[in-house]
């Protein structure tokens, strides 16, 4: 007896399982589904991007894709991760059309790798405009699950501009502050970092394109310091390589700030009367 009870209830298992797919999960038609990612829709959605919307917005969405197409969001997502590609995404880029890019670029990335044995080599750059900012608001700590967070109004208390020369060979970096960004005090702390040079050394000086780098106090320093191509006299000799239009960014001191910028300024509070 209940050996033919078995069979009977392996037997109705068996037909139920075999007439419910998926282990009781009912097989989703196209319509449900929202359609199947078939090549041709596939080439339709992708060709639908590169053409663009056509209702003045800058770019396609999934879920102005999946109304475009009569399918769901999760069936364009599905289509466009397998193509890979992103329409709601962008990355910026620099081009530079100097003529010389190969031999300025060349001549600095010369200094960084193998400087004169001898030489001074300096990454100068400025970082302008650093506000010394003061939270209205107080400021809610770090606590588990909730991130440190600041008001959104601010007092400024001021502002500066940094000047900084980065010594490429030892990594050292000597620096001015300025309430002014103007070529006279670029001018003046080129004197101060050629000052701290050994007499008659010869000095390299790597810039990037900056007005302020270019005016007619700049050529009145370099005459007083000339470089190896003029005569030798009392001074140190200067010379100063540019990086190639639109590529200052690539400055050594320039990662440098980037770092100290997060690290240092970020997250601080400045309130009125601190000068440090």
């Amino acid at each position: 007896m209940n050996d033919e009870v078995a069979v009977r209830f392996r037997e109705a298992c068996t037909e139920v399982l075999g007439d419910r797919p998926y282990f009781g999960v009912h097989q989703r038609t196209s319509s449900q589904t929202g359609g199947f990612r078939t090549p041709k829709l596939q080439a339709k959605v992708l060709a639908a991007i590169k053409e663009g919307p056509k209702d003045g917005s800058t770019h396609w969405s999934c879920r102005k894709l999946a109304s475009r197409f009569h399918v769901s969001k999760d069936t364009i997502q599905r289509i466009l991760a397998q193509a890979d590609v992103r329409p709601h995404r962008l990355e910026r880029y620099m081009a530079s059309d100097d003529p010389d890019f190969e031999s300025k670029a060349a001549d600095v990335i010369g200094l960084y790798l193998a400087p004169p044995q001898h030489a001074a080599v300096f990454c100068v750059d400025e970082k302008t405009a650093i506000q010394a900012l003061d939270r209205l608001d107080p400021v809610l700590p770090l606590s588990p699950g909730r991130l440190e967070r600041h008001g959104f109004e601010y007092r400024r208390n001021g502002t500066l501009s940094l000047y900084a020369a980065l010594d490429v060979k030892t990594g050292k970096v000597q620096g001015k502050t300025a309430e002014r960004h103007t070529s006279a005090e670029f001018v003046d702390f080129l004197e101060q970092v050629v000052s701290s040079c050994k007499p008659q050394q010869e000095i390299h000086i790597i810039l990037d394109n900056l007005s302020a780098h270019k005016t007619s106090q700049v050529d009145e320093f370099l005459q007083r310091n000339p470089n190896a191509i003029g005569a030798r006299n009392s001074n140190s000799d200067v010379s100063i390589s540019k990086w190639p239009i639109r590529s200052g960014w690539n400055t050594a001191f320039g990662k440098l700030a980037t770092s100290s910028q997060r690290q240092l300024l970020a997250y601080a509070r400045y309130y009125a009367g601190d000068r440090d």
